[in-house]
């Protein structure tokens, strides 16, 4: 059962276009017709989901209509509150909450973006979300024929009254339920260090075939690290992008399975092909370039797996260069470092991460229908 206090913060804060006393100004007694609209990104934002699971990729034109709803809705909201029988508290409860989802919530996501928080993707889902939600929606069940408590919804409401922000509360409570998850997984297998909550173990050879950042750890287990410095180097990781490497295999002609029989080969920049292809954009669909035959005649034969010194091994700098390095943040020696681990392990750890539109749509499941799970948490400890 909900407490009295927090089911009337529920009432308080999501009234903000109720305008006639006791009954929502609506062309259907069910909600206004603005969030009745809102509803269309639940199972938009579904697909979005399911789409950054499998591809990791969202296309551009996926945010125009979506951002073009979001303005014509916001600007309908203002329309209704300022030309209707809203009190004055109301309309200046409108726009400070206008205010603080959009110039709060959208310049933070832009700052997360540029510190490499956020993808870009991940950055305009989350603008998207201010621009749509700044707001309490209020939905009446009780048009339905569905009375009591759950009659309403959201049931639970912050005293604030911004919706964005409890939709940004929920994700992340969401998903911080992931790294709990792989870290007991990992607990199961033996694998006990910090890295625990970050890394999964996969096939050295399937690398190609999965989404995330190869790590490397230090050696030790988390009961070893006892001082400041030993547990600092856990988290020293050199990182490269799976979709960085996807870009080089492509970029070469070459193959996962090539580089792991003959690196020897492969590690020296002269086998590098006289005329590369695209790269393409990492995605795993993407990489669809033919392996191509780049042996080298040397004096001494085909080049062998023999360990030598090279100016630019595996040519990762001549990559970043015809690229212009853009290849997801990474540099030469992140590069080489992951192709020596790949080329010489049978097992890597990789950081699969979680794509943010994917908790993102289990935070507005969780805002539409229970409302905010954060603002619950902090009044059952007596702080909200």
């Amino acid at each position: 059962m909900l407490g009295g206090s927090i089911a009337l913060a529920a009432v308080d804060s999501s009234q903000t276009l109720n305008y006639d006393g006791d009954t929502p100004s609506t062309v259907f007694d069910f909600a206004t017709i603005p969030d009745i609209l809102r509803l269309v990104v639940l199972p938009v934002f579904g697909y979005l989901a399911w789409r950054d699971i499998k591809t990791r990729r969202i296309p551009h034109r996926t945010w125009y209509p979506l951002g073009a709803l979001a303005l014509v809705l916001l600007v309908w909201d203002g329309y209704m509150v300022f030309t209707g029988d809203a009190a004055a508290l109301d309309q200046r409860l409108f726009l400070t909450r206008v205010s603080i989802s959009v110039l709060v919530l959208v310049p933070l996501a832009y700052g997360f973006w540029l510190l490499g928080g956020f993808g870009g993707a991940d950055t305009k889902a989350f603008m998207l979300i201010a621009l749509l939600f700044p707001t309490y929606p209020d939905y009446h069940l009780w048009a339905v024929g569905i009375e009591g408590e759950f009659a309403t919804l959201p049931l639970v409401a912050t005293d604030v009254g911004v919706f964005s922000m409890t939709i940004l509360a929920n994700t992340v409570l969401v998903g911080a339920l992931y790294p709990v998850a792989l870290a007991g997984k990992n607990a199961v297998t033996g694998y006990v260090s910090p890295a625990m909550f970050v890394a999964t173990p996969i096939d050295a050879a399937a690398a190609t075939q999965r989404y995330g950042v190869l790590l490397e750890f230090a050696e030790g287990r988390l009961r070893d690290a006892r001082s400041p410095s030993a547990l600092r180097s856990h988290f020293s990781w050199r990182r490269l992008d799976l979709d960085a490497l996807r870009m080089y295999l492509q970029w070469r002609g070459l193959d996962l399975a090539s580089v792991r029989a003959d690196p020897g080969r492969y590690r020296d920049p002269e086998s590098l092909p006289e005329e590369s292809n695209s790269p393409g954009s990492g995605s795993v669909a993407d990489s669809d370039v033919a392996p191509t035959d780049t042996a080298v005649e040397t004096d001494g034969g085909t080049l062998t797996s023999e360990p030598k010194e090279y100016d630019d091994p595996w040519g990762a700098e001549a990559f970043l260069d015809d690229i212009d390095g853009n290849a997801y943040g990474t540099t030469p020696e992140m590069l080489r470092d992951g192709l020596e681990t790949l080329a010489e392990e049978d097992v890597v750890w990789i950081s699969p991460g979680i794509p943010f539109i994917v908790p993102m749509f289990f935070g507005l499941v969780v805002a539409f229908t229970y409302g905010d799970l954060l603002f619950t948490l902090l009044g059952a400890i007596g702080i909200a």
